[in-house]
């Protein structure tokens, strides 16, 4: 189900995802703009006029565990921001990191099943969205980086990516920018950019993209009885207990991540033997192909093995990372492939036991779900959304 590659950024999508095609949305109200970000007791931005209801949102870090990392300054984090929405990080200048991570779709996309990079290459896997990646111990689908400040290099000097051809290259276009003199100096003591302070940077910003207090935590942290429709607390007694889900996306008494931060094989992306192919023609039309048909056009991809690239364990083969499901239905499409298109796919796909594929999780079974199952349980998926995301997209933007 390779979808052409289109400019990440170009395509914003609706506030749920969309199973083949995803439609268009107004931009933020401008009304919006002004926000302010919090690292432990300290304001990265001025405060402006929030309306009533952004003023009385919960706190931002309500259900979430003390924020992990090193401290960082407002200067720091300002400067980490400008690299993150910057074209000019990119070899020729068309590619930023929010356009992979749009602010405004859950700083994942939700326009394409894979990420796409320079040139509008399509990338091998989807883009995971970076809101509370502060508490990530190993980041990318396959844990291959354990800190924020080392993983920012490897999108600039991929080649498909940002394509820089190297670390020295960059470096010397950022010290040679007139946008960039003196920000670094003023941000770091005195030094000027090097790998160490873009790295830095970049991951201040990152870690001010805090989005919890969504109304599952005002329900189950904050004493809010009232913050979930009676179907929703059927979705969560499912997903605590029949279900299982909580045995991978993790959920403590104080706190949750929803994510055991640990590598599964679910069989996500792998057609089932004989499965036709469903090719999109326009929103709401498909039209199903045998993929032995498309053998002679298509190029061979070698396997995705996952975790298995970095560890070279068997047991680690097409294993991914457990992603957390904070906010996840902004977060659309599925999997390290982007090869489930909403969230009653997802329900779907667990429900009947997983992917068939050998060293599958011991974890999944086939379920049996009713059909108001499911949908209590999409509900309650929907309940993880943090009202902060628009205050985080609109400050991510900010002239």
């Amino acid at each position: 189900m390779k979808r052409p590659a289109r400019n990440a950024a170009c395509q914003k999508t609706g506030r749920g995802p969309r199973a083949a095609a995803w439609a268009r949305r107004p931009a933020l109200p401008r009304a919006l703009a002004a926000a302010v970000l919090l690292l432990p007791g300290l304001a990265l931005w001025p405060a402006g006029p929030l309306r009533a209801a952004e003023a009385a949102a919960p706190p931002a870090r309500l259900g979430l565990p003390p924020l992990p990392g090193p401290p960082a300054t407002a200067a720091q984090a300002e400067l980490g921001r400008r690299l993150f929405m910057d074209r000019a990080l990119s070899f020729n200048g068309t590619m930023s990191c929010a356009m992979c991570h749009v602010p405004e779709q859950g700083f994942a996309s939700q326009a394409s099943r894979l990420a796409v990079g320079l040139e509008g290459r399509s990338l091998r896997r989807n883009a995971p969205s970076v809101l509370n990646v502060a508490w990530q111990a190993q980041l990318f689908h396959d844990g291959r980086e354990t800190t924020l400040e080392t993983q920012a290099w490897a999108p600039l000097l991929h080649p498909d990516e940002m394509g820089n051809p190297s670390a020295g290259h960059l470096l010397a276009r950022l010290r040679a920018s007139p946008a960039y003199r003196g920000r670094f100096e003023r941000a770091f003591g005195g030094r000027p950019a090097t790998m160490d302070t873009v790295g830095a940077a970049l991951a201040a910003y990152q870690r001010t993209l805090v989005a919890g207090g969504s109304r599952f935590d005002q329900w189950r942290f904050g004493g809010r009885r009232a913050a979930l429709t009676p179907r929703e607390q059927a979705g969560w007694q499912l997903f605590s207990g029949r279900a299982g889900c909580v045995q991978c996306h993790a959920v403590g008494p104080r706190d949750a991540l929803f994510s055991d931060g640990r590598f599964h094989v679910t069989g996500a992306g792998l057609p089932a033997p004989g499965a036709s192919l469903a090719v999109p023609l326009a929103p709401g039309v498909s039209v199903s192909i045998d993929p032995a048909m498309l053998k002679p056009y298509d190029t061979p991809q070698p396997p995705d093995l996952g975790r298995w690239e970095v560890s070279q364990q068997p047991v680690d083969r097409r294993a991914f990372k457990t992603p957390s499901l904070r906010n996840v239905a902004q977060t659309a499409p599925y999997m390290h492939d982007g090869s489930l298109p909403d969230l009653d796919a997802v329900v779907a796909f667990y429900a009947g036991g997983g992917g068939g594929v050998e060293g599958r999780s011991p974890l999944l079974r086939p379920l049996a779900l009713s059909e108001a199952d499911r949908q209590a349980l999409v509900a309650f998926l929907h309940t993880l959304d943090s009202p902060r995301l628009p205050a985080l997209a609109s400050a991510a933007r900010r002239p």
